[in-house]
């Protein structure tokens, strides 16, 4: 053991654990993204700390701050919550070719809960699964913000990051409503209002997300000033009646008409009807059928391909998914007006409660698993029923792995040889990177976007794969899933060239990224601007040696080596 680890080994208690060897260490560097194939810079983990407690999270970091003007010893801390950040920088640390100790959180999983108030406090280590498993273990009665990156991944990292979802609280960090952390600096962060409260449980914190003076919990996301060690976030109650709806579009020019009825759907209804995706016919395919092009091709579905699949699978060219909450009444009355709405543009609107659904559910359960697979039908019902039921439950608040299937899809051995296993696009060497732009949420805007889109990706033999998030009636985020063979680095620097076009040309044309992968970050954000320099200044502060993932959404500072 050198002198830094020895140093680390005597900060933490033996209630944590530090890994030095490179086997242990090198799993940390797996990601989706490809980063060491752009260049010669490598990103390095020099050791893991598992902390088994938050005393020791400050202990680390104090350590870090002592030796921070010590060559030899100085070092950076990169904390991860589970390391399943696909597409944007797994776990990897944010700046190459600084010696880095990564800090993994996983094993602070504690969950407290108000059931009354609805109002649960977590550890960054909790997962969707653990938090659905307790809430089950409790009566099901709250939903769990869940994502499409599956059960696996933390639901405090996704709140950091400004993720959102289609459950009923779409906006994670929006639902949070306290944070307590480590600044860079050593000092600990909890709000004013819990600092005036002189109660025993000091509680009223947690029911009010403003809190009192400055609002500061936001300087926790989406930057490297401080680590979170809890969080207070606002859970979804399941409502007495529940339906999905799934409107189909036949046709690609029925986008322009679709828009305004979404618009009225999510303001009319606000309170009932969450979150609308819109996806085209290739993003479908991709989540419901197997890439039709041999893996060691590099090339897109032709369009006869497409369609071929698309009638095989009765898929559309636009796909309109929602879901509805209330109470029976409601959700009945909300069923009735959104079928209308809509009956101008798509005959085609199924939802989730329907009989027919339950009774085809019910014969296809009854048949043999041997009568299913032979008969091409009869499979491809139960494809599609399986598909139903798993998109259902996201949005009733319950992790699953159906929005996975996405990063296996030019995998170099397919993405049948994973069928039946726990899917890990990390671990599984999958190759995912998002572009994930706002856009102005007008018909002809949304139209120029899809143009754009469609002809960037194949440029560079990318398949583009179109979701529309709608979060409310003013504001929609696209999500491009930029899927490669992660395998060959002549198709994974292309890959990232798609990206950097659709960025650099898209921005030209006001399609902005909300969120960026650890690479963007560096070559993107202008560190002269106003805005990163008023960031930096506040990094001085909170973190003055820099040592908490530098570079992260934070241009220009001085990187440790």
């Amino acid at each position: 053991m050198n002198k830094l680890h020895s140093q680390i080994s005597n900060a933490i208690s033996n209630q944590s654990t530090l890994f030095t060897d490179i086997e242990k260490c090198s799993p940390y560097l797996q990601g989706t993204e490809g980063f060491d194939a752009l260049n010669d810079k490598k990103r390095r983990i020099d050791a893991v700390v598992i902390p088994g407690n938050t005393d020791d999270i400050k202990a680390l970091i104090e350590l870090a701050n002592v030796v921070s003007k010590n060559e030899e010893l100085r070092f950076s801390i990169h904390p991860i919550s589970s390391g399943r950040n696909w597409g944007y920088g797994t776990s990897q640390p944010p700046t190459a070719n600084v010696k880095t100790v990564l800090l993994d959180l996983s094993d602070l999983n504690k969950i407290e809960f108000d059931e009354e108030l609805g109002l649960v406090t977590l550890q960054p280590g909790v997962t969707q699964q653990q938090l659905s498993d307790y809430l089950i273990k409790l009566g099901d009665k709250y939903m769990v913000p869940v994502t499409g990156a599956g059960p696996d991944c933390s639901i405090v990292g996704n709140a950091i990051e400004r993720g959102y979802g289609i459950t009923h609280y779409t906006d994670h960090f929006g639902a949070v409503t306290a944070i307590k952390g480590l600044w860079g600096n050593g000092t600990q962060y909890q709000s004013a209002l819990f600092e005036l409260d002189k109660s025993k449980d000091k509680f009223v914190d947690k029911t009010y997300k403003w809190g009192v003076g400055p609002y500061l919990d936001g300087l926790f996301t989406q930057s490297n000033f401080g680590i979170v060690t809890e969080m207070t976030i606002r859970l979804a109650a399941r409502k007495p009646a529940f339906s999905s709806f799934y409107i189909k579009l036949e046709l690609d020019e029925l986008l322009e008409a679709a828009i305004p009825l979404i618009q009225r759907v999510l303001r009319d209804y606000e309170g009932i009807v969450s979150s609308i995706n819109l996806m085209d016919k290739r993003r479908v395919l991709s989540m419901i059928a197997d890439n039709p092009i041999d893996n060691n091709q590099h090339q897109n579905m032709s369009d006869n391909q497409v369609q071929m699949q698309a009638e095989n699978l009765k898929t559309p060219s636009w796909t309109i998914v929602g879901s509805i909450y209330g109470s029976k009444n409601i959700v009945k009355v909300t069923k009735k007006e959104i079928k209308s709405i809509f009956k101008q543009i798509s005959n085609q609107t199924i939802f989730s409660d329907d009989p027919i659904i339950s009774i085809a559910n019910k014969v296809i359960n009854f048949l043999p698993e041997g009568l299913l697979n032979r008969v091409a039908m009869l499979k491809k019902v139960k494809l599609q029923l399986d598909s139903l039921h798993k998109a259902k439950e996201i949005m009733q608040g319950k992790p699953n792995r159906l929005a996975l299937k996405l990063a296996y899809w030019r995998h170099e051995k397919g993405a049948n040889s994973f069928e039946g296993k726990v899917l890990s696009p990390g671990k599984d060497k999958c190759g995912l990177l998002w572009y994930a732009p706002l856009v102005l949420m007008k018909a002809n805007a949304m139209r120029e976007y899809v143009e754009f889109v469609r002809k960037t990706c194949p440029l560079f033999n990318i398949e583009p794969f179109i979701t529309f998030t709608n979060l409310r009636h003013d504001c929609v985020d696209s999500t491009i899933p930029i899927v490669f063979d992660l395998s060959n680095p002549a198709v994974v620097k292309e890959s990232h060239n798609c990206l950097k076009k659709l960025v650099t040309e898209g921005l030209k044309l006001g399609y902005v990224p909300y969120r960026l992968n650890i690479e963007q970050q560096q070559w993107l954000l202008d560190k002269e601007s106003d805005f990163w320099q008023t960031v930096n200044q506040i990094k001085s502060v909170l973190d003055p040696n820099n040592i908490l993932s530098p570079g992260r959404y934070n241009p220009g500072l001085v990187i440790l080596k």
